[in-house]
């Protein structure tokens, strides 16, 4: 790796969304010089993701990318929640988010980052039906597309990664590179039916604790590397 790469790594684990993915692959993956975008994880062995209708695997290994200029963690309903104890994930984070330019996020991912004290405090999205845990874990959930608190921008779910990722490719480069990104990827969205309405949405989530006595035992389970993540989503 040349010395004067500034590497974008975008942290990868078993049962992520895919498109929280590649969305932001898409717009912040060619940049060119002096970025490098690379995928890491764990192990370069492949896994499945998205309830495994697919097999992905890393180009990178956490150790060969210590010193990260961008991270982006991608989200993925209960394999996130796994990702909260994953011992190489978090101490990837604790130990490269301190001297990353920018710290991201999309969808659930904002709950790995959380998980390892890194929005303590802050202002942060996230997938609307996670912001209770997102809570929990001591960020300060807005709902919007994506928010940006210092260095740190997390973005609501899947589709608005895509949104943070043009956004944050306008402050590594410029405005009229982020729209050429932009129309290059098509990303004009007009669905179908009109824009989403929230009305009542986030007041019908449920507090954790309030969960089913089996999604409970699940999130316990897959968090039974650190329970304390447990006590406190629980509390």
């Amino acid at each position: 790796m040349a010395t004067d790469e500034k590497l974008i790594v975008f942290v990868i684990y078993p049962g992520l969304t895919a498109l929280d993915l590649i969305g932001p692959v898409a717009a912040l993956g060619h940049l060119g010089a002096p970025y490098k975008a690379v995928v890491a994880a764990e192990t370069t062995d492949p896994f499945p993701v998205n309830g495994g209708l697919l097999m992905m695997g890393a180009t990178k290994t956490f150790d060969e990318v210590p010193n990260p200029y961008v991270i982006v963690v991608p989200g993925g309903g209960m394999p996130t929640i796994k990702a909260m104890a994953n011992p190489a994930i978090q101490k990837y984070l604790r130990e490269s988010a301190p001297g990353a330019e920018y710290v991201t996020s999309v969808c659930t991912g904002a709950l790995i980052l959380a998980a390892a004290g890194l929005l303590e405090g802050r202002r942060a999205a996230t997938h609307w039906g996670y912001w209770p845990e997102l809570e929990k874990l001591g960020a300060k959930y807005e709902h919007k597309r994506w928010v940006e608190d210092g260095k740190f921008i997390t973005s609501a779910g899947v589709a608005a990664g895509i949104d943070m990722a043009i956004y944050l490719a306008s402050k590594l480069t410029s405005v009229e590179r982020a729209k050429e990104i932009q129309k290059g990827m098509e990303y004009d969205p007009d669905p179908p039916f009109g824009p989403v309405d929230w009305t009542g949405a986030l007041e019908s989530i449920p507090q954790p604790q309030d969960w089913p006595d089996a999604d409970k035992a699940a999130v316990k389970e897959a968090l039974a590397l650190k329970p304390e993540l447990y006590d406190r989503l629980m509390a």
